[in-house]
């Protein structure tokens, strides 16, 4: 499980890296967060059509699946990308769905593999595999961006995640036969994902936080975007394709190094710090560290916008995005049903977190239209990120009674 997180994150960040050089240079910073609009829309449709995939075929080969489904794409893209064809909006809608779906049924698979104690102690360790991936991915990406081009990375992502499928049945296959994991090989029951989201006060406060977090996270995505592209008409003005290449190579190693920065700082946190706060504050105290950071962050942005105070906060906020807070979140789901892993769960880490951007994206039009300057921007960033503090004491409070509920005998002849 660890080796397959390591391979996927680094697929991903060869594929971020590519989206961030075409929507940006074919589009700007303002049409990368209009585009977010246009994956909530797919993700209506491709969520339900997910789940009842899922009713369908064991979780092995639901992984499986999808995943070669992914990768089938990327050869239609290397070869629009060869033939001169504007592929930019098209990518960036894609690499959303596919970040967010294929993250989020490999936690489900890991939440439906362990108990809410084996996943506390072994989600951290997994973890590192994904921290690792990323920060490797982005390494790998900012060399062969300068050297080779776009579709080097999408072909170097595409053998990626080949592999990535064939190792799904291999765990399976190693992984213990006792008589709940044979009872977990059968597909999931029916439902509706979005459904049970509403009818459960714990799913509704994670779906709130998730929003919460897209929204504060895409919106500084947007003001780094903005900067970045400033810089680069800066550097590199006029016309021609010259100029256009050069743009490119500067945005593409602009964002390579944001990249490698916060998955080296992510690991680093993943490696040594995720285990640590588990064992010695708990998982409430977990999920306000981000928050509290992100805050701290844009109350400085307040007083002393610039790029490189913007880098700095991204840095912060994405490395514990994608080390203490993912893994924070992914323990969240070991109390809940079955069906809400693989189904509910999908809704929010992919609906839910596109709704978050599409917020944002709502939020930057205004702005634009409005003519907001940066610290206006820090300043709605940063009472979102207050109502999602207040949004995790609540949530700490409802998984410590799910977890008394999960663990009583009531609960577990019921289940049985």
């Amino acid at each position: 499980m660890t080796l397959l997180i390591f391979l996927l994150l680094a697929a991903y960040y060869l594929l971020k890296t590519v989206r961030e050089v075409l929507i940006l240079t074919e589009g700007g910073a303002e049409v990368k967060s209009y585009s977010s609009a246009g994956q909530a829309v797919l993700l209506l449709f491709l969520v339900p059509a997910y789940g009842a995939f899922a009713s369908r075929v064991r979780p092995v080969k639901l992984v499986t699946v999808v995943t070669l489904f992914f990768a089938s794409h990327l050869v239609l893209f290397m070869l629009a990308i060869q033939g001169g064809m504007r592929v930019g909006i098209a990518y960036f809608l894609w690499v959303g769905i596919f970040n967010l779906m294929v993250i989020a049924q490999f936690w489900a698979f890991a939440a439906d593999l362990y108990s809410e104690e084996q996943g506390k102690r072994l989600f951290p360790i997994i973890g590192v595999g994904g921290s690792l991936g990323a920060w490797l991915g982005a390494l790998r990406a900012g060399a062969l961006i300068d050297n080779a081009g776009p579709s080097r990375l999408l072909l170097g992502a595409f053998v990626v995640l080949i592999i990535c499928a064939s190792l799904v049945p291999v765990i399976h296959k190693l992984a213990p036969r006792h008589g709940e994991r044979r009872a977990k090989e059968t597909p999931v029951t029916s439902g509706n994902g979005f459904s049970m989201i509403a009818k459960d006060r714990y799913l509704i406060l994670i779906a709130a936080m998730t929003i919460l977090i897209n929204i504060v996270n895409t919106t500084g995505e947007y003001l780094f975007g903005r900067y970045t592209i400033e810089q680069a008409q800066l550097l590199f003005p006029g016309t021609g394709a010259a100029v256009q290449a050069a743009r490119e190579q500067f945005v593409g190693e602009t964002y390579s190094r944001l990249y490698s920065t916060v998955n080296f700082l992510g690991f680093f946190l993943q490696m040594f710090v995720v285990a640590r706060v588990f064992k010695w504050f708990g998982i409430g105290v977990a999920l306000a560290i981000h928050p509290f950071v992100a805050f701290f962050g844009y109350l400085l942005m307040l007083r002393a916008p610039s790029l490189q105070l913007l880098g700095l906060v991204k840095v912060a906020d994405n490395s514990l995005d994608y080390s203490l807070g993912n893994t924070t979140r992914q323990v969240l789901w070991l109390a809940t049903t079955r069906e809400a892993k693989y189904k509910a769960k999908q809704a929010i880490d992919s609906f839910g977190v596109r709704i978050g951007d599409l917020a944002s994206a709502g939020l930057v039009f205004v702005g634009e239209q409005l003519v907001l300057s940066v610290p206006a921007f820090a300043g709605i960033t940063l009472a979102l990120t207050g109502a999602w503090l207040g949004i995790v004491r609540l949530l700490a409070s409802a998984r410590a009674d799910r977890v008394a509920l999960t663990a009583s005998p009531e609960t577990t002849v019921e289940s049985a």
